[in-house]
């Protein structure tokens, strides 16, 4: 299902262990609870104090010891216990396990770094601490000035090599004991390198060396059409940068060189500094596109709480460039992409911020309420877009794409300068409702979201003349209210439960008014101001 920016032709544990350990199968999944301060505080001390018995159940031996690490709760009470062991009093590398159990503290199953039993011969290394240290130096220059595809550029210097730690080394292979030891560097792009060397405590050999510096998502810095100068997370193959940030679930932007198909192809660069802003440099388009999806997932994220579009983790992807001409820009769930045209003879890319953020939130919507894309649903579905679409901007911030109300106002669609649609008066685009009426539901899609934008608009900020960001607003209201507004914060709060809790696929807006009024009750209580503002501001664009 693909959906249009625009319109028409123009652009449409208390009890932890007992006895034997019992692993029952079909563990059921249930969503993470956060687990913070006191609460998280007390199912470590409980694990901590259950970890004798946990390794009495699980058959470690005399020498072994568990050392609690972390917990994770789960909605419906279950519990997940991740330990660390020593053998000996020294860490086990490769020693870690995790007891998961149900939400009564019976063990349901044990997930173990390594199987079998530990045992060692004796602690007592044959080399000292000195020479492991000096070996595992040494095993580090030996790799200067040569790239390693999971580092990332050559490491050019050695500069520190701290002192060496004894471990047992069990990740693979028979245990033995071993050396573990940090050496620092700088590589050839100024990152700096942290590896850590394991080495056989009897004969020196590595057995092990792990980059701490993970170079794989590089600092890179992109120069947009619309966005300006801005930082982008790439990805480093050991040879060149990618455009795909594998910190947002591997979101990535290919060009499709004006085709209108295919996958296309990923953007790579030498330097990792993208784009000169111009229309000219393709890679312009691309930086707009892949910051947009960032800061599309930033504000779902921080805001929501919500890991992607799907609430999966899953990045989305972007393409630019589609076909030839093209004025217009779509997301289509079957590819689960976001695919962006160059405009009126090529050179007015549609990748907006407030672009990117209304395409990628017909996704959320695809995944949530599933807004029928028809009538005052298909209203609805457009409005949320242009809504979550502006508080993207808000979000952001940028000095170059101020926030404001007004959306599309960069790419001058029409020509002359006006933005696509107004949420303080849609009616100001000529053809958009600022309320409702019987005949809302035959109108485009694009023009049937006034309502909802304006709702959303005087809920946020109130009616009447304003300034906000140094853009000017003059918003009116049906019945001749006043209104002052609840805030952006709050009002997209509201919009956002009521969209995943209450809004189902045929949705109308005087269901929407119920969907708001509900999510205000659940998040502000039912005789709250922000409650009595809501069923206020329906009024004010005629949903009563």
């Amino acid at each position: 299902m693909k959906r249009k920016l625009a319109f028409g032709a123009a652009l449409s544990a208390s009890a932890l262990l007992a006895g034997a350990i019992q692993v029952s199968t079909g563990m059921a999944q249930a969503a993470p609870a956060p687990v913070v301060g006191q609460q998280r505080a007390a199912l470590l001390a409980q694990a901590d104090g259950a970890a004798p018995a946990a390794a009495r159940a699980l058959g470690l031996g005399s020498q072994e010891r568990l050392v609690v690490k972390d917990v994770v709760a789960d909605a419906d009470g279950s519990r997940h216990l991740r330990y660390e062991r020593t053998y000996g009093g020294l860490p086990v590398l490769g020693g870690d396990l995790i007891v998961h159990q149900d939400g009564k503290g019976a063990v349901k199953s044990v997930d173990r770094a390594i199987p079998g039993t530990l045992a060692l011969s004796g602690l007592a290394p044959k080399l000292s601490a000195a020479q492991a240290a000096a070996q595992a130096s040494a095993s580090v220059r030996s790799t200067l000035g040569t790239a390693h595809d999971s580092d990332g550029p050559a490491l050019t210097s050695v500069d520190s090599t701290g002192a060496a730690q004894l471990v047992v080394w069990a990740a693979s292979g028979s245990p033995r004991l071993a050396y573990r030891t940090t050496v620092e560097g700088t590589r050839a792009d100024g990152t700096p390198s942290s590896q850590l060397v394991v080495t056989d405590a009897a004969t020196g050999a590595v057995l092990s060396t792990h980059e701490q510096v993970q170079t794989s998502n590089a600092a890179g810095t992109g120069n947009g059409v619309f966005v300006g100068s801005v930082p982008l997370t790439t990805n480093y193959t050991g040879s060149t940068y990618e455009l795909k940030d594998n910190t947002r679930g591997g979101q990535y932007t290919v060009t499709l060189k004006n085709k209108q198909g295919g996958s296309g192809t990923l953007y790579t660069d030498a330097d990792n500094a993208w784009g000169s802003g111009t229309v000219s440099d393709g890679a312009s388009a691309a930086v707009d596109a892949q910051y947009g999806a960032a800061a599309t997932w930033d504000f779902y994220k921080n805001t929501f709480g919500r890991s992607g579009i799907r609430n999966d983790g899953v990045g989305a992807y972007s393409r630019v460039h589609y076909g030839r001409n093209y004025v217009n820009a779509f997301w289509s769930d079957s590819c689960f992409c976001m695919t962006y045209g160059d405009g009126a003879s090529n050179t007015h890319p549609l990748t907006e911020l407030d672009v990117a953020g209304h395409e990628m939130t017909h996704g959320v919507t695809a995944n949530t309420a599933g807004l029928n894309y028809s009538g005052e649903s298909g209203g609805l579905n457009e409005a949320t877009s242009d809504i979550f679409g502006s508080m993207v901007e808000f979000s952001a911030g940028l000095a170059k794409d101020n926030p404001d109300y007004l959306i599309g106002e960069l790419i001058d669609i029409n020509g002359n300068g006006t933005p696509l649609r107004y949420m303080d008066k849609p009616s100001k685009d000529g053809r958009s409702a600022d309320s409702w009426s019987s005949g809302v539901g035959s109108l485009d899609v694009h023009y049937s979201s006034g309502v909802a934008n304006h709702f959303f608009y005087l809920l946020a900020e109130g009616s009447g003349a304003k300034t906000v960001n140094g853009v000017s607003y003059n918003s009116p209201t049906s019945n001749g209210s006043t209104l002052a507004g609840i805030g952006r914060a709050k009002a997209q709060q509201v919009w956002y439960r009521a969209l995943t809790v209450y809004m189902t696929s045929t949705t109308n807006y005087a269901q929407a008014r119920t969907a708001t009024l509900n999510a205000a009750a659940d998040l502000y209580g039912s005789g709250s101001a922000e409650y009595t503002q809501v069923a206020a501001t329906w009024s004010a664009v005629n949903v009563n």
